[in-house]
């Protein structure tokens, strides 16, 4: 027996339906060529081999869903990178920089051990993002385009700035999302290649990373010892007329 209209209607239209989010998702996303013959900001290079922006998504998932690191992360890993980040942020509150009532995000948080530095330290409302969630610390997103309003937050703290694709969209989303005052604390590479993830490599020092934030200031910067990263960038968002 023949299907009836409906149902052929049904066989049809389901493939359709179902693969709407991913053409939706590709009109989104920067094309092929648009990768290849961007210009990329002053002072920054950008590793090659990302053929597309679903290219690099897939390479940043390959870390941060692999099973293993994931393990020794949330174990071997999570005590000391948890007292590390304390120390850090300890520092920033006796800047008056963070306090106990700061809203804060950590961008790029994997399994969240800066969040649980930062609740730990006493700064109780704080969350990370991740393009992989690790509840209860960590929420799904990509740091190119936050799931926040602006003005969300009163801090943020970064140590990924080198898997951004897009540098500039990650300072622009950072500068959204922060409050006018707000302040946010980055670490970086600038004397060293940064991992093999890593989606760009500063060559142009400090001055690179800080042109990228146009709407704040530099409170400081210092050298650091930040898991592989050697320099610590804090600026603070300028208030408006500021």
């Amino acid at each position: 027996m023949n299907p009836k209209p409906p149902t052929i209607l049904k066989c049809l239209l389901l493939p359709l339906f179902l693969s709407l989010p991913l053409f939706l998702f590709l009109l989104q996303t920067p094309s092929t060529a648009t990768l290849r013959h961007r210009q990329p900001p002053a002072g920054i290079r950008i590793r090659p081999g990302y053929t597309s922006y679903a290219t690099y998504i897939n390479r940043q998932l390959n870390k941060t869903q692999n099973p293993k690191l994931r393990r020794i992360w949330r174990t071997r890993d999570w005590d000391r990178k948890v007292r590390v980040f304390s120390q850090f942020f300890q520092l920033l509150q006796s800047k008056n920089l963070l306090h106990n009532s700061s809203r804060a995000l950590c961008v790029g948080a994997r399994v969240g051990q800066e969040v649980e530095a930062l609740r730990r330290v006493g700064v109780p409302d704080s969350i990370g993002l991740d393009l992989v969630p690790s509840p209860p610390l960590v929420v799904e997103g990509d740091f190119h385009a936050q799931p926040f309003g602006d003005g969300t937050f009163d801090f943020e703290f970064s140590n990924v700035f080198d898997h951004a694709l897009y540098p500039e969209k990650f300072a622009r989303e950072i500068e959204r999302t922060l409050r006018p005052g707000g302040v946010c604390a980055l670490h970086v590479a600038v004397s060293r290649r940064a991992d093999k993830y890593s989606a760009n490599d500063v060559f142009g020092g400090v001055e690179a990373v800080v042109g990228l934030f146009k709407g704040s200031e530099v409170v400081y910067t210092r050298k650091v010892d930040g898991f592989g990263l050697d320099t610590e960038i804090v600026f603070r968002k300028k208030k408006k007329g500021g």
